[in-house]
């Protein structure tokens, strides 16, 4: 399974498409690597800095025919790559990735943010590459939530730098006991009237992108 997500900078003119192209290359870039044999228990760092490298040259690419410039295309990732027993996780910038193995929720990396809250890196940046976040863990993991900054605050207790449980508890469990293969529509529609209400609008004005998936059932 390949989860990725990507919030494009806010001064970026074409951001938008930026995080669109950069979710859509790493899949396909992943998908051929394990379609000429390649297991996610081998990927290695340098593997995945050149499917970065790979990806900004898809910006480029689009960029020299648009007339833009690669920074117009600017945006974070966050990719997570699962098997049946290991599973790589990459980040570039700000947002989380939090995992279970069905004892309690950790997260994998720490949003990136800089000297300023509101500032990050991005994949088109000169930084990207070395401050690349990348984990490979050799163990099951069960279930995975990604997701952009604008919920940070929501489901992350940034004083003790943990993963807030309570909000994965409520959210997981009808996924469990959900039937669908592939996505749930249903559930998917609860939950962006859920991150599009009221309450969770007065909180944050950011992107609020999140994915969940599990394969636990109830």
């Amino acid at each position: 399974m390949v989860l990725a997500a990507a919030d494009g900078a806010g001064s970026a003119a074409l951001a938008e498409l930026g995080a669109t192209l950069a979710c859509e290359t790493f899949a396909r870039l992943v998908e051929a690597y394990v379609g000429k044999g390649g297991r996610v228990a081998a990927i290695e760092r340098p593997l995945v800095e050149r499917w970065i490298t790979g990806l900004v040259y898809r910006m480029e690419l689009d960029a020299n025919r648009s007339g833009a410039t690669v920074q117009d295309y600017a945006c974070t990732l966050l990719a997570a790559v699962v098997a049946n027993d290991t599973a790589a996780f990459v980040q570039i910038g700000d947002g989380a990735m939090v995992i279970s193995n069905g004892a309690g929720w950790r997260h994998v990396f720490w949003p990136q943010h800089g000297e300023f809250a509101n500032t990050t890196n991005f994949v088109t940046s000169q930084r990207a590459v070395p401050t690349m976040e990348f984990l490979r863990l050799d163990e099951a993991v069960q279930e995975v939530a990604v997701f952009t900054d604008g919920i940070e605050n929501l489901v992350l207790q940034k004083a003790s730098k943990t993963a807030h449980a309570p909000f994965f508890d409520s959210m997981f469990p009808p996924l469990r006991k959900s039937q669908a293969s592939g996505v749930d529509a249903e559930l998917s529609q609860a939950l962006d009237k859920y991150l599009s209400s009221p309450t969770i609008n007065s909180r944050t004005d950011d992107d609020k992108t999140l994915i969940l998936a599990s394969r636990r059932r109830a």
